[in-house]
């Protein structure tokens, strides 16, 4: 009775459209009006102040901070000039510059929301005054945007391992293949589409461009490898290298003459609500989570889906369509807050490696910006492209595919996911 109130309540908020802090909120003090702890609220705040009071969740506003700082500084000018450079000559140019551009970006931000918000500015406008459709600029700029939250370092793996109680690096090494495959699967669709479609192209950059804008942004391109690799050598924690990209981002401003004090303090006021919600929400449901662990509902979910099924196949393909369903109406932080504490126990009866499972939530709830009724994506698609909602939507369906093709394939070998990690840091 008590769960269903919980998911009840809450999705009904979600879909009146109440912001996914409140409805968080609102769902789990209902539950506990409800339940045998009615009496005993205090819970609620003591379960939120345990929940942020980690160490492991500094890591969360810094690359935020760093997402944001990258963006005003012009990083993402640089980075674009770069892509295009490189594969703007391509069938469908552009389109395959906006995929280029979002997984060189994704090794600084690590969060899907800076990446169509930042990049998706400069790459629908370029693509617009190139002749490309508006809503196939949007759909291409918000699909490309996935790539983000994989390529580590990344914002939703690092909250995961919290979760899961894994180590950041062996997530962040996880979904560096994942990431790697998304991005050329939606190149390799984007050259499918130039077959039926006319779209424009741009002459060939010579070797001397090339080498000018790699020269122009050869700061901003060494940015990932150097956040990167300061982690897997041991250098810095998870935390100490989003401190890193800070600092490596106001270098690059003050190198590029390019970051004032308005917006230094853009980027920090921008992650400071940013950061603010994502702990309101994190809070929140580690008190759903207690409630739901008193209440035993992973092991009667799990009781449920053994007597179901006991093959390991087909509850992956069960739970593929359980975390499309749920992307499709909660956004993949507070998706991934509730999901894990009620999976983990199932999984593991299963016999399904944590740091896998991991990359199936990460990639299905991401799939979830770009699915309507409540994908995030679309909405800044909206804003940043002007184009109507629905026309973002109808030309975001065809990219379904390479995306859908590539989350199969990362649930049914786990070794695409796995072999890395364990090839660097060994096996666990």
């Amino acid at each position: 009775m008590t769960a269903t109130l919980l998911f009840a309540g809450f999705i009904l908020l979600i879909l009146l459209r109440v912001p996914i802090s409140i409805a968080i909120g609102a769902a789990v003090v209902a539950a506990f009006l409800a339940s045998d702890f009615s009496g005993d609220l205090y819970i609620i705040p003591q379960q939120i102040l345990d929940g942020v009071d980690k160490p492991s969740l500094a890591a969360v506003p810094f690359f935020i901070m760093a997402g944001n700082l990258m963006n005003v500084v012009g990083m993402t000018d640089r980075i674009f000039a770069f892509a295009s450079s490189l594969v703007g000559h391509f069938k469908a140019g552009l389109a395959q510059v906006n995929v280029l551009s979002s997984m060189i970006f994704a090794g600084v931000s690590g969060a899907a929301v800076a990446d169509a918000a930042g990049l998706g500015t400069i790459e629908i406008k370029a693509m617009k005054e190139r002749g490309y459709r508006p809503e196939f600029a949007a759909a291409v700029t918000v699909c490309s945007s996935v790539v983000g939250p994989l390529i580590p370092p990344s914002i939703g793996l690092v909250i995961y391992a919290f979760l899961a109680q894994q180590s950041v690096e062996r997530m962040f090494l996880a979904g560096l293949v994942p990431g790697v495959l998304v991005g050329l699967s939606l190149m390799a669709f984007n050259r499918f589409l130039a077959i039926r479609e006319n779209f424009p192209t741009q002459p060939r950059a010579s070797r001397r461009e090339i080498r000018a804008h790699a020269l122009d942004g050869i700061l901003a391109l060494v940015a990932p490898a150097i956040i990167l690799g300061s982690i897997l050598f041991g250098f810095v924690t998870a935390t100490e290298a989003g401190v890193l990209a800070c600092l490596y981002s106001i270098a690059l401003g003050l190198v590029y003459r390019t970051l004032t004090f308005e917006r230094f303090w853009s980027a920090l006021t921008d992650t400071m609500l940013m950061t603010t919600v994502i702990m309101i929400i994190i809070g929140f449901s580690i008190a759903m989570g207690w409630l739901l662990a008193i209440e035993q509902v992973p092991q009667q979910l799990g009781d449920a889906l053994f007597s179901i099924t006991e093959d390991e196949n087909v509850f992956l393909a069960l739970l593929m369509v359980f975390v499309i369903l749920i992307g499709c109406v909660v956004e993949g932080v507070p998706a991934k807050l509730i999901l894990v504490p009620m999976l983990l126990p199932i999984t593991d009866a299963y016999g399904i490696d944590r740091v896998h499972l991991g990359i199936i939530l990460q990639l299905g709830l991401l799939i979830g910006i770009v699915t309507p009724p409540m994908g995030i994506g679309l909405y800044i698609m909206v804003e940043v492209g002007k184009v109507p909602f629905e026309k973002v939507t109808m030309a975001c369906l065809p990219f379904m595919i390479p995306l859908l093709v590539v989350w199969v394939a990362l649930t049914f070998i786990p070794g695409l996911s796995l072999w890395l990690p364990n090839l660097i840091l060994g096996p666990e």
